[in-house]
């Protein structure tokens, strides 16, 4: 009984010596810091082979998360990234367009930002779409990086419908009304131009409207908005023809009928009026009017002298 007792006593004084149990109270460490303490012990009295260097490589290693510490609040990150991903054969040298018919690969280009040296790897692509999307003809684009150097760059323009004079200024316009860019060259002089504040909002059904008469719809060099209210025709003659407010359907039936009947468009006039329902005004170039007044002048003349004999 005396030897067992001398054993647990020789056992906790080891432990004791150890760390493992409080002198005092005697209560024993949890399982899970005693291997934390007897490595502790162990290296502080040698019994732990320490590899050579090892030192150095914890100065090293202790330094440079110091380094990153400092660009991260420092900001330069992502510059650090660029330079060693850049240097390691990452750096981009090719970017793949597709579906840019207006967008110019120069505009994108400078909108990318490559100098060269720009590294795939540290490309930011949600940054570069962004900058992409900004771009007056763009609708969609998508970016995706092809390893080790290769941009892929997938753009859905938008579609020009019809210009817009709006003031002395030409834009291009959707079919929604949404302005696209300026009208910078004759490239798109085939399409209709709309005149006045409000036209490019209301361009695209008006337009539509005159589908059922295509001979007189190709000959309408303009569409010019009046007071926010009405519309006037410019033809490619420079007769002017006013249209009312509501019901664009019976003026365009009766202009169709004397334009069939009588070659009405083809005269020397300036204007057809077609706003009151019960009547057709046509006005006369000055040319025409002058013309003619002289013949009603010889007319009367005429006539003058019939009644004088009689």
């Amino acid at each position: 009984m005396l030897a067992l007792i001398g054993r647990k006593r020789s056992k906790a004084a080891r432990q004791g010596a150890a760390g493992l149990v409080d002198a005092d109270s005697g209560r024993v460490l949890p399982r899970p810091l005693r291997r934390v303490v007897r490595f502790t012990v162990s290296l502080a009295v040698g019994r732990v082979p320490i590899a050579r260097h090892t030192g150095t490589v914890a100065a090293v290693a202790f330094l440079a998360a110091t380094g990153f510490y400092g660009m991260s609040l420092g900001g330069h990150t992502q510059d650090f990234t660029q330079v060693t991903t850049a240097a390691a054969g990452f750096a981009i040298d090719d970017v793949k367009v597709s579906g840019a018919r207006e967008t110019s690969e120069i505009e994108i280009l400078a909108h990318l930002g490559l100098d060269g040296t720009t590294s795939l790897v540290a490309l930011d692509v949600e940054d570069v779409r962004g900058k992409l999307a900004e771009l007056p003809w763009v609708e969609e684009v998508s970016v995706r990086k092809v390893y080790p150097g290769t941009i892929e760059v997938v753009l859905k323009e938008r579609e020009a419908f019809a210009i817009w004079q709006h003031g002395n200024d030409l834009s291009l316009i959707e079919r929604n009304g949404s302005v696209i860019a300026p009208l910078r060259d004759n490239k798109f002089s085939n399409l209709p131009l709309f005149v006045g504040r409000d036209a490019e909002t209301a361009a695209a059904s008006f337009d539509k409207q005159f589908d059922n008469w295509p001979e007189i719809k190709a000959r309408v060099k303009a569409y010019v908005r009046v007071a926010g209210r009405r519309w006037d025709l410019r033809l490619d003659n420079g007769v002017v023809v006013k249209l009312p407010e509501t019901n664009i359907a019976r003026a365009m039936d009766v202009l169709s009928r004397f334009e069939a009947e009588h070659g009405l468009l083809e005269r020397d006039i300036a204007a057809v009026d077609l706003r009151l329902e019960d009547r057709t005004t046509i006005q006369l170039t000055e040319g025409a009017a002058a013309r003619r007044k002289v013949v009603l002048e010889q007319r009367t003349k005429e006539l003058k002298k019939v009644t004088d004999r009689s």
